[in-house]
């Protein structure tokens, strides 16, 4: 089994990319509302905030707020996957999901990215908002439904 280095930082900013393992799929945005519940269920239990976010159909990215003395990352996106994929249909799996009681719905890893400082946190928070028009999804950012932009 690999093992990652993650930085020993507590209450550090993390942009995220997360991915399901269906690169065409659409289930993020047509489950959006599962999605948002399985959010809101994981901060009520271990708590962070979210400075960005935006959810693509067969991808995601944000830029999490741990609280300080907190690096938990992991098991908040084990969590959020878990609580998602409840309840969906399984579709089909490779065996080594199947042999781990996985789903297979989400890609196993995910790509993180400690910030580290206002530059490249606001390059991220605006990599956010844009990926919709980089996807070709809409023409502008503020367009695109799914997005923390609506939140300025």
């Amino acid at each position: 089994m690999p093992n990652y280095r993650r930085p020993e930082v507590t209450g550090a900013s993390i942009f995220f990319t997360v991915a399901l393992a269906d690169r065409g799929s659409s289930l993020l945005t047509e489950e959006i509302a599962r999605l948002r519940e399985a959010v809101r269920l994981t901060r009520d239990e271990r708590p962070f905030g979210i400075s960005a976010w935006v959810v693509l159909p067969d991808h995601l990215h944000c830029i999490w707020d741990l609280p300080t003395g907190d690096r938990d990352y992991p098991t908040r996106w084990r969590l959020i996957k878990s609580r998602f994929s409840r309840g969906l249909p399984i579709g089909a799996r490779r065996e080594s999901h199947a042999k781990r009681g996985e789903r297979g719905i989400w890609q196993r890893r995910y790509w993180e990215h400690h910030l580290r400082d206002e530059a490249d946190f606001t390059a991220h928070l605006k990599y956010c908002w844009v990926n919709p028009v980089r996807h070709g999804l809409v023409d502008r950012p503020e367009d695109w439904p799914y997005s923390s932009i609506h939140w300025r």
